[in-house]
């Protein structure tokens, strides 16, 4: 009875998932006005049969910019979690077979790394970078979040460096490219998984934080955590839809892509149980 539960949960919290992503993904079909046109006529109007959830302080469609702004917000996340994956499988991997000195470096640096606050290392970074584009925020998010999936990758490595296979591969002068690809990758992809999908959870919040802290993408560029940029003049001007709709949309959307990494998580611990 709970399994079934369970399974129903994960099966709404992915159709739900789904429709967000498919309108986001196709908004032109859905959006009702252009997301970027300033009606100044329109400043702080409150959810209405023509602006379904209301319009911002300065006369934009919220309905419309959700759509719009969600294809943003979910580049970023994809983007920097391929980015980050990619980071943490070849740096974990290299740290698994490498002779003991060279792991423990490699192993000291993550925790070093680790130790730091996320947000730190991003702001640190986009700082560096000196400037606030998609694609800049993309990198330094997936430069920031390949640590903990790298530690993951590393453990599973080690347990694999000792196999027949393995040492027969070494023995014919397999490079390491093909080791990975060939005999590593397949056998600890189903572990990260996971991992992989809360990152882009991880990469999803952290732009929506910068955005907020008012140091992530400019108000120009729509995406769910610019819109959520405008909560100060929305509390001042008791315009709770600026707030309240863009950020119930972002809610909900973590909490599936959440229950959706918890139910890889637990379908992996339950086959590593059976083995």
């Amino acid at each position: 009875m709970k399994k079934a539960k369970k399974n129903n949960t994960v099966i709404i919290a992915g159709s739900i998932l789904a429709v967000i992503v498919f309108a986001c993904v196709f908004c032109r079909f859905f959006m009702t006005k252009d997301p970027t046109y300033m009606d100044l006529k329109n400043c702080n109007i409150s959810p209405n049969k023509e602006f379904f959830f209301g319009t911002d302080t300065m006369g934009r469609d919220i309905f419309s910019m959700i759509l719009y702004g969600g294809r943003i917000s979910l580049f970023i996340g994809l983007i920097s979690t391929v980015l980050s994956t990619t980071i943490a499988v070849i740096y974990g991997s290299f740290s698994g077979i490498a002779p003991e000195w060279i792991d423990e470096l490699m192993m000291r640096f993550t925790e070093i790394l680790l130790s730091i606050p996320s947000i730190l290392l991003i702001v640190f970074l986009q700082a560096l970078a000196g400037k606030n584009s998609v694609v800049a925020i993309t990198i330094v998010i997936g430069l920031t979040s390949w640590m903990n999936i790298a530690k993951m990758v590393r453990t599973e490595v080690r347990q694999l460096r000792e196999s027949e296979y393995l040492i027969a591969a070494k023995c014919m002068g397999g490079s390491f490219w093909h080791i990975l690809r060939v005999h590593l990758l397949p056998n600890f992809v189903s572990s990260i998984m996971f991992m992989v999908v809360m990152n882009i959870r991880s990469a999803i919040i952290a732009e929506s934080t910068l955005s907020f802290l008012g140091i992530g993408l400019p108000m120009e560029i729509i995406s769910w955590g610019s819109m959520l940029s405008l909560s100060e003049k929305a509390l001042m001007t008791n315009s709770w839809w600026i707030i309240l709709i863009p950020g119930i949309v972002l809610v909900i959307t973590l909490l599936c892509i959440t229950e959706l990494g918890e139910s890889l998580r637990k379908n992996v611990n339950q086959k590593e149980g059976n083995l």
